[in-house]
């Protein structure tokens, strides 16, 4: 791979290396979705700024709402408190999110990022877009996005920022705010420990561990670019108490200035480095643990503390891991292959969290009962759902019940037009709530045993 990043391309906003494509599946329907809320500067949308379309989605959102933010410069710093929310760009560099804030000059209550997720955020999908913290100092904390919540996915976008921790997604325990989120039938429960985070497509530039995730984040074919020369670090990963936790990096590129740190963690952490590309200008040094004082002098008290707390609290060592992983100029030894030591099995989103989550599912909600209820009838799915639009439920006569209620739940009710057969999506459709990398219409389909 060549690279001929520089950073005012980087600064710029266009990527240098292709986004990576998918092959699309097969439209199940006629029905084409469409936004929930479209955000405009010219004023032809709901809103005409990204905080107040975030705003008006209640923190007690069941349903899975769909942002459309027409191209344009949005010179606002925004939060988002509800979940399932997908805020979506109408292209990458065309949208773009900004605002100069420093993390230790910022004290208001929309946070210390660009564009910042609550804990109550959960399931939160931002693709399509270029989100950027125009600091002009490179070096200290300056959040491009700052996020506190479980199962969050970006994709197809480009975070900017000249300082450090430019995607931090820190979520570390369930909080209380938390409680009773994801918790009802047919809901996937939220991780009482640490995040997970999936994404796709990116180029993230900053300045010393600026892409810093704390418990599982899986993350393809992406860019990241490390702008800051004094910066110890470009990928920052914490893992702490949970052997599990990890952090994979499958087909991603790597530069920097000359001699750029590749990596580094204060507590256990554990890096996988699959099928990726590092510029001639790494730095032979591979991850590695933070001893105080950084310049390597005589430790201070403080410093003699810090070591003595990060030492008792890691547990499982260095852990990095590659593969097929090159260096162009020439590896480096501790670049070779070692992932059997790891014991992994296929290094994709499904295993890195676990089974707890498969953001790339493709599969689309399934029916898995049927109970007419006089004059009605209920179908319960697989998973939480959401309806858009009108869908039907047809007989075999075919004749059509329409859809009563139930978006948000894993249970819908239509009116009973005799016997159930199918689903039919002509005028609206079934679509997964939770957040997942592509959206896929539930089957048409019923099961055969019924009561």
């Amino acid at each position: 791979m060549t690279f001929s990043m520089t950073r005012r391309v980087a600064l710029a906003g266009i990527s240098a290396l292709p986004v990576a494509t998918r092959a699309a599946a097969p439209a199940p329907a006629t029905y084409a979705l469409v936004p929930d809320i479209v955000v405009a500067k010219d004023g032809s949308g709901q809103f005409s700024t990204i905080a107040a379309a975030l705003k008006s989605i209640p923190t007690g959102n069941r349903e899975r709402k769909v942002i459309l933010v027409r191209n344009g410069f949005y010179d606002e710093a925004v939060r988002v408190d509800a979940p399932y929310v997908t805020l979506r760009g109408e292209s990458r560099l065309g949208v773009r999110l900004q605002a100069n804030r420093p993390a230790n000059e910022t004290k208001d209550e929309i946070g210390q990022g660009v564009l910042n997720i609550a804990a109550t955020a959960h399931d939160f999908v931002l693709e399509h877009m270029t989100v950027h913290n125009t600091v002009t100092v490179a070096g200290p904390h300056a959040f491009t996005v700052l996020g506190r919540a479980d199962r969050t996915i970006i994709q197809d976008a480009d975070l900017l920022s000249l300082g450090a921790d430019t995607l931090a997604l820190w979520r570390s325990e369930k909080s209380k705010a938390e409680a009773g989120l994801s918790e009802a039938p047919g809901a996937t429960p939220l991780n009482p420990d640490g995040g997970r985070y999936y994404h796709t497509g990116l180029r993230i530039t900053g300045a010393v561990d600026f892409v810093c995730p704390r418990g599982w984040c899986f993350m393809a074919d992406s860019e990241i670019v490390q702008i800051y020369p004094r910066a110890e670090a470009a990928v920052w990963h914490e893992g702490k108490g949970n052997p599990d936790k990890k952090f994979v990096m499958k087909g991603c590129a790597f530069d920097g200035p000359p001699n750029f740190y590749l990596g580094r963690h204060h507590r256990d952490a554990q890096f996988y480095f699959i099928d990726c590309a590092f510029s001639e200008r790494m730095r032979d040094k591979p991850t590695y643990q933070v001893v105080y004082p950084l310049d390597g002098g005589t430790p201070s008290p403080a410093d003699i503390e810090r070591n003595r707390v990060a030492a008792a609290e890691t547990q499982w060592g260095e852990r990095r891991y590659f593969s097929n992983s090159h260096r162009a100029g020439g590896d480096y030894a501790w670049m070779a292959d070692n992932l059997g030591k790891a014991q992994a099995a296929k290094i994709d989103a499904a295993w890195t969290f676990a089974g707890t989550w498969n953001p790339e599912r493709m599969d689309g909600p399934r029916v898995t009962g049927v109970v007419d209820e006089g004059g009605k009838t209920k179908l319960t799915f697989d998973r939480l759902v959401t309806v858009k639009g009108a869908p039907r439920l047809v007989s075999a006569s075919g004749q059509a019940g329409k859809y009563v209620e139930g978006s948000g739940t894993n249970a819908l009710t239509f009116e009973t037009a005799g016997k159930a057969a199918r689903l039919d999506f002509a005028q609206g459709v079934v679509i997964g709530t939770e957040a997942v990398s592509r959206t896929a219409f539930a089957r048409t389909s019923l099961p055969t045993s019924r009561r």
